[in-house]
């Protein structure tokens, strides 16, 4: 998860340059990625922080399955699979001749340690609660791996796509943190904490060979440091780019392509629904009626963002808006804080991440509050703050946050999850899902379980987030939209 929970321009010069000096030979083999948010380890199995899978997904780590840039999902380590009448058995085929980056080969042992590796007591998988209808994982043969469920589960090819459901070998998987070995297009090199993280070819990859050498992931926070690295060519790509504000610059700049994409980011006014007061449905819904989300786009997004109502993409088919349960109704909001014993308001606090759509529309979601009578204590915290603090410790009472993970409205049936909703009516909905198949009925759960979460006034629901960013106008293959938290990087070239 991200807090939503994520590059730019090669120089003039170089980009037009026909001599084959070092640096050009370089700028059409290796890329450099600009990101806000660095990484708190690189284990995409042990952790919850979104931009581990933005540097590891597909390039280093692969799974049984994947997605593509369109969110579709295709075979990955898996060639091809067999699903039993009652839904329950899954076979997988394996493709074979495929290697670690260490040399080892990848059998249908390493599936069955990986897979059982997310359901054991000691797990630290952020997201086990997906795969936790696996009952068994049989080796079959050493290319042909055997799941069977505990009940059907519709969306399990889904969910094996996830980065957390990566496949790993057991010699390597206790230092993946620090030192990733996977199966992917490209190696890991070189960490500089604070700075980059450098990606290598893997010259012994399964499939379709990677058209870079190198990629480079450098970290920068600061969005002035962002704009100042792009227009220096310092960085080729930053997606999404953390200021919007300078894209109509780069617009107007031949050296650069913006890209404007959609994201799976739910973006939300996240409440910790056991902490007095938001235990009391009633000041959750004054909180969402405080919110005017139209003036957090435009304030914080400089218009770039989808209003949302609940924890779905619009893009999704299954979509419901439901925006105008919560429309922005200050008076409405102090009438209800009224009824709910606060008519003199409360203060509480608003933890920030470092996102810039974090910081700027705390800032103005704090000043929407005050207007209502609530007043907040805003603390800016680094990630690996955040985390500690609010998604594990669950010390907070306000924060903002951008889930990017994929249709993952699931994680409002985990009572301990860090908004603390438990709602055995959306656990039936989300449990009816995961045993239905058929897809007109997927629909109808999925817009039963956006209309729950929304009538509970869950969290406040402000936006989809945007996947703004600017691209260095020769660089081609980058993702416009983010069916994932992904900067896939196997397909990127550099146009002649």
């Amino acid at each position: 998860m991200q807090s939503h929970i994520r590059t730019f321009a090669i120089a003039g010069v170089l980009a037009v340059s026909t001599a084959l000096t070092p640096a050009a030979f370089a700028a059409d083999t290796e890329v450099t990625l600009g990101a806000q948010l660095e990484p708190p380890n690189l284990d995409p199995t042990g952790g919850a922080a979104a931009a581990i899978d933005e540097v590891t997904y597909s390039n280093v780590f692969e799974g049984l399955t994947r997605f593509t840039s369109d969110g579709s999902v295709v075979p990955g380590l898996a060639e091809s699979w067999e699903i039993s009448d009652d839904g329950k058995v899954y076979t997988f085929k394996l493709r074979e001749g495929v290697k670690f980056h260490d040399g080892s080969d990848f059998t249908a042992e390493d599936v069955k340690f990986s897979l059982d590796r997310i359901n054991a007591e000691e797990s630290t998988n952020a997201q086990k609660a997906l795969y936790a209808d696996i009952e068994s994982v049989e080796v079959v043969d050493p290319s042909t791996v055997k799941v069977t469920l505990s009940k059907p589960n519709g969306s399990i090819l889904f969910n094996l796509a996830w980065g957390d459901a990566v496949i790993v070998a057991p010699e390597t998987a206790a230092t993946n943190a620090t030192n990733p070995v996977g199966t992917g297009a490209f190696k890991f090199d070189d960490w500089v904490e604070g700075d980059h993280i450098d990606l290598v070819k893997n010259p012994d990859y399964w499939g379709e060979p990677a058209k870079l050498e190198k990629v480079t992931f450098k970290f920068i926070s600061d969005p002035n440091a962002a704009f100042a690295a792009v227009m220096a060519g310092d960085v080729d790509s930053f997606m999404p780019f953390p200021a919007p504000e300078n894209l109509a610059q780069f617009e107007a700049d031949p050296r650069f392509n913006v890209v404007v994409g959609s994201t799976e980011g739910e973006t939300i006014l996240s409440t910790n629904n056991k902490q007095p007061p938001f235990d009391n449905p009633k000041v959750r819904e004054a909180l969402a009626h405080a919110i005017d989300r139209s003036a957090i786009i435009d304030g914080a997004m400089f218009g770039y963002g989808t209003p949302i109502g609940t924890h779905f993409a619009p893009h999704n088919p299954a979509y419901v808006d439901l925006t105008s349960q919560s429309d922005y109704d200050p008076e409405m909001a102090k009438k209800l804080l009224a009824e709910a014993g606060f008519a003199d308001g409360f203060t509480t606090t608003l933890k920030l991440p470092p996102p810039s759509y974090a910081r700027r529309g705390g800032e103005i979601i704090a000043a929407q509050l005050r207007d209502v009578g609530i007043e907040t204590e805003i603390s800016n915290l680094e990630w690996a703050q955040w985390l500690e603090q609010v998604f594990k410790g669950k010390d907070y009472g306000l924060t903002i946050v951008s889930h990017t993970e994929p249709m993952d409205i699931g994680i409002y049936a985990r009572p301990d999850y860090y908004f603390q909703y438990d709602s055995p009516e959306f656990q039936k909905i989300m449990e009816d899902l995961n045993n239905t198949t058929d897809p007109a009925k997927r629909t109808e759960l999925l817009q039963a379980a956006q209309k729950k979460i929304a009538d509970d006034y869950v969290n406040g629901y402000l936006f989809q987030l945007a996947n703004t960013g600017v691209v260095n106008a020769k660089l081609k293959g980058i993702w416009p939209n983010r069916p994932t938290q992904a900067n896939d990087m196997t397909s990127v070239y550099w146009e002649d």
